[in-house]
């Protein structure tokens, strides 16, 4: 624990309107999925097609994330984690920056390999404002609220698995939403990865914004080329990168750990 105690310093802030603990993170986070989530199934959604049409983006992606931007917002403004959720102050190396600055030229590649004469300029917008908001939405309540109230008991490699973890599950229930059994574990695997990058993203950087803009980028980049382009680079790539991010976290952990110990010293 050592090694987290400017972060929980940082958290612990008699400022904060709601002092963290682990309870308020993660009641945050199912709150969150119950909103998205219900008002994804009231729509009857179908996530193989939410990009296949004006009516199926704002029914099925602008829809549900405009009702899980107005929970995350309202929570952490009750709780009061505003700079805690946002601000980083203790950054990693300058080097864990590689695998994020990766993926962001792989999201970009596979816009630009794509065919997007099928997107008409309101699913444009619909496409632009989900992503950023699937960007504010989840980076906050996964690497914002939850990293804030884990760090309240938890050391950093216990709080990158735990967030990490919960971020992956966020995703499960696409396997009851038409996805299917192979395509849901494919995700459920690939987003324990790429949450992993988007971890380094805000501990490299010292700020959850470039985490959200990365993570909006990167499904802006998913959903455009959806059945458009004839070599999909994001999915080829997926794989490779998260294993690279979940090799690499722990060994980073690792090392700020020995050198928090040495300073110690």
């Amino acid at each position: 624990m050592s090694m987290n105690r400017d972060m929980l310093q940082q958290s612990l802030d008699p400022g904060l309107r709601v002092r963290p603990r682990v309870r308020w993170g993660v009641l945050a986070y199912f709150l969150y999925i119950a909103v998205f989530y219900t008002i994804f199934v009231l729509n009857g959604v179908d996530y193989l097609r939410i990009a296949e049409s004006e009516h199926t983006l704002l029914l099925w992606a602008v829809a549900p994330i405009s009702g899980g931007a107005v929970l995350t917002i309202t929570m952490v403004t009750f709780y009061g984690w505003w700079r805690p959720s946002l601000v980083e102050k203790r950054r990693l190396s300058r080097w864990a920056m590689t695998l994020p600055i990766i993926m962001m030229i792989v999201a970009i590649v596979n816009m630009l390999i794509a065919d997007f004469t099928h997107i008409t300029p309101l699913m444009w917008l619909y496409l632009i404002i989900s992503c950023i908001l699937v960007g504010l939405n989840e980076e906050t309540i996964h690497r914002g609220q939850l990293i804030v109230a884990l760090r309240s008991r938890f050391g950093e490699t216990g709080v990158w698995l735990l967030s990490t973890a919960l971020f992956s599950a966020f995703h499960l229930p696409n396997f009851f939403l038409g996805v299917g059994a192979g395509a849901a574990l494919f995700q459920l695997l690939s987003t324990f990865g790429l949450g992993s990058i988007f971890y380094l993203t805000r501990r490299s950087t010292g700020s959850l914004v470039f985490a959200m803009l990365l993570h909006g980028l990167w499904d802006f980049s998913v959903f455009t080329t959806n059945g458009s382009s004839s070599y999909p680079i994001a999915g080829v790539l997926v794989p490779l990168l998260g294993i690279a991010a979940v090799i690499t976290v722990p060994i980073i952990l690792r090392r700020e750990k020995r050198r928090d110990s040495a300073q110690s010293v």
